[in-house]
């Protein structure tokens, strides 16, 4: 009796846990189909009137076409690099041992300590003396360096779980170090890099801050800039705004539902099977 009241109101908590985690993006999603009025009469309802034309127009007002061109750029480029240089060091880190190699970790951890805002203004004089404001650069650069501890951390962690013995087999084998890297570690580390792509994407994708301050002209202007477009100093239009930030949702959910069989099994998998 007390086994089954017990796993009852485990199912009862999870299945609160994921109405609340999915309500605000039904939220979301039904109110992009709403007028400014209806959106105040009916903050929490459905749509008296549901207006598909929202999103055409949002999308044509504010340019979301253009904005999604700079947004995917800037993000998977981060991406790039972020996976390539996280990879490599992470690897040399895990499986090398050499000197002032804690120093090195302990480096890279700290950098998740540093608040990233804090940084705005030394990296605004940095990119106007570089010459890299108002590009893409401006912003794949700050988004790679501020992923790369994190990503760091993460595969650092997950490479050194990996057994010895997989690594002597291969070198016994013939197989050399990119060999080892590319062939044997990066396809083992899956998980923990789909763990990395993800983090790593979000924040480039959802940034407004750097793209704000690095970024003047119109035609480079990212997503958050671009709906930040519907909302002036008299008034919002909420509708428009909900329905471009329905739009711009969609490629993280398609990330998300991409890796999530790798982010299922963790980051502690098992790399040898008995």
């Amino acid at each position: 009796m007390f086994r089954r009241i017990g796993r009852s109101l485990f199912w009862f908590v999870l299945l609160l846990y994921g109405i609340l985690t999915l309500y605000p993006f039904v939220w979301l999603v039904t109110s992009a189909f709403k007028t400014n009025e209806d959106f105040y009469n009916r903050p929490f309802g459905l749509p008296e009137v549901w207006r598909w034309e929202n999103f055409s127009v949002a999308w044509e007002s504010s340019n979301l076409g253009n904005a999604f061109n700079n947004s995917m750029i800037v993000s998977m480029g981060s991406l790039a690099l972020t996976l390539f240089i996280s990879a490599l060091a992470s690897f040399v880190l895990a499986r090398f041992s050499f000197r002032w190699k804690g120093m090195i970790l302990a480096f890279f951890v700290i950098g998740m300590l540093i608040p990233i805002h804090s940084t705005l203004v030394p990296l605004f004089i940095l990119m106007k003396q570089m010459l890299l404001l108002n590009t893409y650069w401006a912003l794949i650069l700050p988004y790679t360096a501020f992923a790369l501890p994190t990503a760091i951390f993460i595969l650092t962690a997950y490479l050194t779980s990996i057994p010895r013995d997989i690594e002597e087999a291969a070198f016994m084998d013939g197989t050399g170090l990119w060999g080892l890297f590319f062939r044997i570690m990066l396809p083992m580390s899956l998980p923990a890099l789909s763990t990395v792509t993800i983090l790593s994407f979000l924040h480039a994708w959802n940034d407004f801050s750097f793209a704000l301050v690095f970024i003047n002209k119109t035609e480079l202007k990212t997503l958050p800039l671009a709906i930040a477009n519907f909302a002036d100093g008299y008034q919002t239009d909420y509708g428009l705004t909900l329905a471009a930030m329905t739009l711009s949702i969609i490629p993280t959910v398609l990330l998300y539902l991409l890796f999530q069989e790798q982010m299922m099994k963790g980051m502690t998998a098992g790399a040898v099977k008995g």
